[in-house]
């Protein structure tokens, strides 16, 4: 992984990184896990009580919730990625090494909404350090106050 990032080995060190930049931002944090081969999302075809992967390891997930503007979720993976949403807006396959980096640049103003006249739309936009940026569509259903704010 690219060194500005410094590495998330596990999902527990990635979620007391989260914990961390909760604290920094002065937010709310509630944090759901599921271990567990019969637990995980991505091991659906686990078997009734199969509780390890066939390497006999045992799988870990969290869920994190994120309080404040924006609103922000986080799922970690066992597989080392994530899931952000950031006001309802999914960024799939995140690095686990850069969701701090993500959320942090979502709290200090990295992150902006795109807009064109055409075809019509907008995108939230993240920026991280070292040139890395995440975009994603955004449903035409309306902008968010944060997002709103944001409008370049």
């Amino acid at each position: 992984m690219d060194h500005l990032f410094p590495p998330l080995p596990t999902t527990e060190t990635a979620v007391d990184a989260l914990r961390e930049i909760a604290r920094e931002f002065n937010l709310e944090i509630e944090v759901t896990h599921d271990i567990g081969a019969d637990q995980t999302s991505r091991r659906s075809h686990a078997g009734l009580g199969v509780t390890t992967d066939p390497d006999g390891s045992l799988p870990h997930e969290a869920y994190v919730e994120l309080g404040g503007t924006p609103r922000i979720d986080v799922r970690l993976f066992p597989e080392d990625d994530a899931l952000i949403k950031v006001e309802g807006v999914e960024f799939h396959d995140i690095p686990r090494e850069e969701v701090p980096a993500f959320l942090r640049a979502c709290y200090t103003d990295r992150a902006h909404v795109r807009g064109r006249r055409f075809p019509p739309g907008y995108r939230l936009v993240v920026s991280l350090p070292g040139d890395r940026t995440y975009k994603e569509h955004l449903p035409s259903i309306g902008l968010t106050r944060w997002m709103s704010a944001r409008v370049r």
